[in-house]
């Protein structure tokens, strides 16, 4: 049996931002392909009227993404914080269930999604700055910055992260459903 002996707590911290790193990675790899199995006429069609298509479920995505970074830049430039014990034991991974339907935010709601290279481009290049802002500053100094979600309230920048990937398993789900019911439905034309 090899002794691995007993790990700080900064080690710890470090390994937990890994590992929500890793997952960041996995739904998105996840989330690409199967957006990479969608035929650009079913890409940018809607469900219907007030469900928005994959192409602008993706643009979200890419929204949400920068402004987080954004929120997190500008909260790291202050002086460190903390938030109350209870504060930071809310669980991000609520954010994957569908079962409560939120409106997203003016400034995050998809408009007129651009083709489907840049579409992926831009949310690539999200999620690149966002990986190299966690790994420049790194998982202690990332729970020192404040983000004022504007429903779960103010968390800190490290399970603002991890908020980031089950805000993209949410839409995965959404994607597969709205996948889902263009499938039932006559294409145009027809």
């Amino acid at each position: 049996m090899e002794d691995i002996g007993l790990w700080t707590v900064s080690e710890l911290r470090r390994s937990h931002l890994h590992r929500t790193l890793i997952r960041l990675d996995t739904i998105h790899s996840k989330l690409l392909n199967l957006v990479a199995q969608v035929d650009d006429e079913r890409l940018h069609r809607r469900p219907s009227e007030n469900e928005w298509s994959v192409a602008e479920v993706v643009q979200h995505l890419s929204l949400v993404e920068q402004y987080v970074i954004k929120s997190l830049v500008h909260s790291l430039a202050q002086p460190p914080q903390s938030l109350p014990f209870f504060r930071r034991l809310l669980p991000t991974r609520i954010v994957a269930f569908r079962l409560l339907r939120v409106k997203a935010p003016k400034g995050v709601r998809p408009l007129d999604p651009p083709p489907r290279a840049e579409l992926i481009e831009n949310f690539n290049a999200t999620r690149a700055s966002l990986k190299a802002l966690c790994n420049k500053e790194g998982s202690a100094r990332l729970r020192q910055a404040i983000f004022k979600h504007p429903f779960l309230g103010p968390i800190d920048g490290a399970a603002t992260v991890s908020f980031v990937g089950y805000h993209e398993l949410r839409h995965y789900k959404q994607i597969r459903e709205v996948l889902k019911e263009l499938a039932g439905q006559q294409p145009p034309g027809f």
